[in-house]
């Protein structure tokens, strides 16, 4: 029997946000443990939390950019669990009333357009974070870092829409890229501010009802999200043709073992018991708030890439490669505004630049050469003031030095030899000499003219303008 994966992905965004959800605690990673924290993120008696705004701007952003609907009224409810991380006994979430609802992610697969639907998308804050003992901890006990506790958080949930463990890659990657996008988010899945929880069940292909679901949990990138997805369709593939039944359960995916156990069983909503929160407001959204941040959205990745293929003439792969991160595709502007073939800009920086940045694991906004500093490198290239060869060196000296690419062509006398008389004499003088490769080229050899312009270019340390060098060389070879 051939089965069908469905799949629905649940994602939790941590939000660019100087404070907490509900206090003026920072927000921010990599503090001390336990340095961010204050009565009211630790639950103590008589705190009262205060929704922070601009966690509440940044959802609406979200909202805007995949089409979704800003509810007029959301609720903040409770949802109550127990966990040694959670130290109020539930967590700040919504549930009936969400701020957002429907709305959806496109992605794109060799060249095909998917769509898989949004549920909704709701706020809610962080739990802190549980340390267990390892081979080097001093003990075997396990310690709670509580910073993370109330950091604002996005919660997107997918339509079951998703049919294979690729397609729910390529969601989570176009998933990020707005969120990145729109600065609501850094998407770094290492320290847990772009997360993803996973619904899996399969059916016989063809069927229209769904099966029985587990959640998969504990997957902290993308490659990870697929081998998860990939292990669970299989073991229920087995069960089901086995003759067995799949348990509604949360596993806990192991990248290391590439497996998933048990964690808990799954819980219903009813198990956390949610009821409006009774010390926070009802969150009322006015059209004129909704206007203004749909004014503040940037131009997002799917138009940029398609102007981008219209205004500079890129082939279509170069624009998703540009515009796959904002901070990359206004650098790629900046450095195409000032030349005259936009596809030169493209092709240096997909290959010199992101080599360098994949190489060195920084970002372009870390690149040391600046889009000016490179565009300045081009624009000696196009005006045939050196060579691509010579350009390459350039970049390498540029890099080590920080020196700008004019000065170190005129302190290294790199300068393109365009001069006609003096390269017609480095040409004569090697036909001279070289009297039997003429008659090889006479001969019908035309590969020769590539031994001779090599020649050329060794002579002149690689400074000769290579068209030049062609045009030369085919007239006075012809005229023997």
């Amino acid at each position: 029997m051939a089965f069908e994966p469905v799949i629905g992905l649940e994602v939790h965004a941590q939000l660019l946000t100087e404070s907490k959800a509900f206090c003026a605690c920072p927000s921010a990673y990599g503090a001390d443990p336990n340095a961010h924290t204050c009565p009211v993120c630790l639950g103590l008696p008589g705190a009262l939390p205060v929704l922070n705004r601009q966690a509440v701007a940044c959802a609406i952003r979200l909202i805007l950019a995949v089409n979704g609907r800003v509810e007029d009224t959301s609720i903040m409810a409770r949802k109550n669990y127990f966990y040694p991380d959670l130290p109020k006994g539930y967590q700040i979430s919504q549930y009936e009333a969400p701020l957002g609802s429907g709305g959806a992610i496109d992605f794109t697969d060799e060249g095909r357009v998917i769509s898989a639907r949004l549920i909704r998308i709701h706020l809610e804050e962080d739990a802190g974070k549980s340390l267990h003992p390892d081979d080097t901890a001093p003990d075997p006990y396990t310690r709670l870092d509580l910073n993370r506790c109330g950091v604002p958080l996005l919660e997107i949930v997918s339509e079951p829409d998703i049919r294979s463990p690729r397609h729910a890659s390529l969601y989570l990657h176009k998933l990020r890229q707005l969120v990145r996008y729109l600065e609501i988010c850094t998407g770094n899945m290492e320290e847990g501010a772009f997360r993803c929880d996973a619904n899996v069940s399969i059916r016989p292909r063809g069927a229209g009802t769904l099966g029985t679901r587990t959640e998969i949990k504990n997957m902290n990138s993308f490659r990870s999200v697929e081998r998860a997805l990939e292990f669970e369709i299989a073991r229920q593939s087995e069960v089901v043709r086995s003759g067995g039944a799949i348990e509604r359960e949360t596993l806990l995916w192991d990248d290391y073992a590439q497996t998933a156990a048990p964690m808990r069983s799954k819980e219903e909503s009813s198990d956390y018991r949610y009821f409006p929160d009774p010390d926070l407001l009802p969150v009322r959204i006015g059209s004129e708030i909704v206007a203004s941040v749909r004014d503040s959205l940037p131009e997002l990745p799917d138009a940029r890439a398609a102007r981008f293929v219209s205004q500079y003439g890129l082939p279509t792969y170069d624009a998703q490669v540009l515009t796959d991160d904002r901070a990359l595709a206004e650098y790629y502007e900046r450095v195409a505004g000032r030349l005259s073939d936009a596809k030169s800009a493209s092709n240096w920086i997909m290959t010199e630049v992101m080599r360098v940045l994949k190489e060195s694991g920084t970002g372009i906004e870390g690149f040391p050469i600046g889009p000016d500093a490179l565009s300045e490198l081009l624009t000696l290239v196009e005006t045939d003031k050196i060579s691509g060869k010579i350009a390459k060196d350039v970049f390498a000296e540029m890099l080590s030095s920080g020196m700008p690419a004019g000065q170190i062509v005129e302190s290294k006398g790199l300068s393109q030899i365009s001069d006609h008389d003096e390269l017609g004499v480095i040409i004569e003088s090697l036909i001279q000499s070289h009297s039997e490769q003429v008659s090889d080229y006479r001969a019908g050899n035309k590969r020769v003219l590539g031994f001779f312009v090599g020649q050329v270019m060794q002579q002149t340390g690689g400074r000769a303008n290579p068209a030049m060098v062609n045009e030369l060389l085919r007239a006075q070879l012809d005229r023997i």
